[in-house]
């Protein structure tokens, strides 16, 4: 079987058993970002780097869409985008939480199961790389954790 007829069967298994086809992912992706947007521990980061939203979105469609059908349509370097944040465990932890919920808002059980999953898998990664950007290398299981003056906090309250 060639490579395309392969990844267009995984497709078509994938949205049978999930539901899950571009629409749902552009749904899931805007409302999860309008969360991150507004919230206090991922605002910040997001917002100071990303400039043009629309085009943020347009590349998370299309990365979303290769991590949860395998369209293949994302041909970006994510690592080296986040490799350099100002972010711990803390932030991934806030992450996942604003993904699940949003996941389970919007999607069916078993297209949110799939999306959390990855999502899961995909943070892992991401900490680890920032982690060695750092220097440091963790133990399975192990949380990155930064002194709070090295990652970006929300301002405390007067």
């Amino acid at each position: 079987m060639q490579a395309e007829q392969r990844r267009q069967q995984i497709l078509a298994e994938i949205t049978e058993r999930t539901g899950i086809d571009e629409a749902m992912i552009e749904h899931l992706v805007r409302r999860f970002y309008d969360k991150v947007r507004d919230d206090r521990l991922l605002g910040p980061v997001f917002n100071s780097r990303i400039k043009n939203w629309d085009y943020h979105l347009q590349q998370m469609f299309a990365f979303w869409s290769s991590v949860a059908l395998m369209s293949g349509r994302y041909h970006g370097r994510p690592m080296q985008k986040h490799a350099k944040l100002p972010v711990d465990g803390r932030h991934f932890d806030r992450w996942l939480a604003l993904f699940e919920r949003t996941a389970h808002e919007v999607c069916p059980p078993a297209a949110a199961h799939h999306f959390i999953e990855r999502a899961h898998r995909i943070a892992e990664s991401l900490e680890l790389g920032i982690a060695m950007e750092a220097g440091r290398l963790l133990n399975k299981g192990e949380r990155l954790r930064r002194p709070d003056d090295e990652v970006t906090l929300p301002v405390a309250a007067e």
